[in-house]
């Protein structure tokens, strides 16, 4: 950002995650459309006085003004785009994965107006109690695409040959796709591989390839930068299998 005074009006966004700031403000990671992902400080929107406290919540598209210079700007203004309902309890945590993986993964500044879409899809689809399992590994997969490390779903890396249905594979960070036998280690089946380049995911095997791929592609983005949110859900997993 320029460091001349600078000022945004009502441009849309969404909150992806806040902390105390101060008695009663807060410093707010917001993802927006047209000025990417940004820090801002929001005074005295903590406390049951606080105006803003009901609007600045994670999952719900806003509308956010912001002035200043540099890395300081202020928030001046927030208001809720619409009236949507709030996302179910079943699906919160996913949401919050989601959050983490644009925390961790996108830029400062940098304008993907093709990711805030993808991302307000991906919430629309999760508050209509779509199933989770799909709509994670699409975002994942569109993810990994804006951003320049998607992956090459259509030949297999040493050979340049098509994917078939039939066959299977292993995904090689380094690499990409190499073909492999159907028990080795880490196989993917080809056909699995097709689907979720179709975006047409269905069935618990291509899930679940789908799901051990992206994975795999995201640590590899990640390089080694641990995920709290995979964290918490492999806890309550233990917690729910203890009972």
């Amino acid at each position: 950002m320029s460091r001349s005074l600078r000022r945004v009006e009502l441009t849309p966004a969404y909150l992806l995650h806040h902390r105390p700031w101060r008695d009663t403000s807060r410093i707010l990671e917001v993802l927006s459309r047209e000025h990417g992902r940004l820090t801002l400080f929001a005074r005295a929107v903590r406390g049951p006085a606080a105006r803003l406290a009901p609007v600045l919540q994670p999952f719900l598209p806003l509308l956010v003004s912001w002035s200043g210079r540099g890395e300081a700007a202020q928030l001046t203004h927030a208001e809720r785009a619409d009236g949507c309902m709030p996302l179910p309890p079943a699906s919160v945590m996913a949401a919050f994965y989601v959050n983490e993986l644009l925390l961790k993964l996108t830029t400062r500044h940098d304008p993907q107006p093709a990711l805030f879409d993808h991302y307000h899809e991906t919430l629309a689809s999760l508050r209509a109690g779509s199933p989770l399992e799909p709509a994670l590994r699409l975002f994942e997969k569109r993810l990994l695409e804006i951003l320049g490390y998607g992956l090459d779903l259509a030949a297999e890396a040493q050979s340049g040959a098509p994917l078939e249905a039939r066959d299977y594979y292993q995904f090689r960070p380094s690499q990409g796709l190499v073909r492999a036998g159907a028990h080795d280690a880490g196989a993917l089946a080809g056909g699995s591989l097709i689907a979720l380049r179709e975006e047409r995911l269905a069935g618990a095997r291509a899930l679940e390839d789908a799901r051990r791929l992206l994975h795999a592609a995201l640590a590899a983005c990640l390089e080694g930068r641990p995920l709290a949110t995979r964290a918490v859900a492999r806890s309550m997993v233990r917690k729910v299998a203890q009972r």
